[in-house]
């Protein structure tokens, strides 16, 4: 009977330092998680504006192209999560194996129903044979983390990370996922992967 009314004060407050001591965690413990949220963000649109600026002339896809920029894969689409787009690669930034904000492996366009290409991201592609020979850890970019395909994989090529930045078109699954749910492939001509 006493535990039950030791426990019965202290869940009405008659043992507030207890309570104080969870509250001040808790408050430490979101404070903390808010600043490294805010830092997160600060630098994620840092990255976001970097790109911005490395591929804006490219929304011209003849730009991209005479910058050595070639379509491949056809449109990707995934069953329910969106699609990626139009993938047009610079071969040799991606054999360099070197990731720079500045200079997308990738540059990404959606199809429109008029025939043109929309410049909606950037994708940033390492082998991963290539990054694992000379790194221990796997490749990030200002703090965002690629994502890595295992082989096989629907592209034909060996295990690859890449990291997708949504620059051009918002991204409401965030701006760094792989795939875009308002982007669709409805409007490519060709042939999918």
């Amino acid at each position: 009977m006493a535990i039950a009314l030791l426990t019965t004060l202290c869940l009405v407050g008659v043992c507030p330092s207890r309570a104080l001591a969870q509250a001040g965690h808790s408050y430490a413990i979101t404070t903390q998680t808010h600043d490294i949220t805010a830092d997160h963000r600060s630098t994620a649109s840092a990255l976001l504006t970097i790109v911005r600026n490395a591929t804006e002339r490219f929304k011209d896809v003849s730009v991209a192209e005479a910058a050595g920029y070639t379509l491949q894969f056809g449109c990707v689409s995934g069953d329910t999560e969106g699609a990626m787009g139009l993938h047009f690669i610079n071969s040799d930034l991606l054999n360099s194996g070197i990731i720079d904000a500045t200079r997308p492996q990738i540059v990404i366009y959606e199809p429109l129903p008029n025939g043109s290409l929309r410049l909606i991201g950037a994708d940033y592609l390492v082998l991963a044979d290539t990054w694992n020979s000379a790194h221990s850890f796997p490749p990030e970019l200002m703090g965002q983390l690629f994502h890595l395909f295992d082989a096989p994989n629907r592209f034909g090529l060996p295990a690859f990370y890449t990291l997708h930045v949504w620059a051009w078109k918002e991204n409401p699954s965030g701006t760094f996922v792989n795939w875009h749910p308002n982007v669709s492939c409805q409007s490519f001509s060709g042939q999918n992967p």
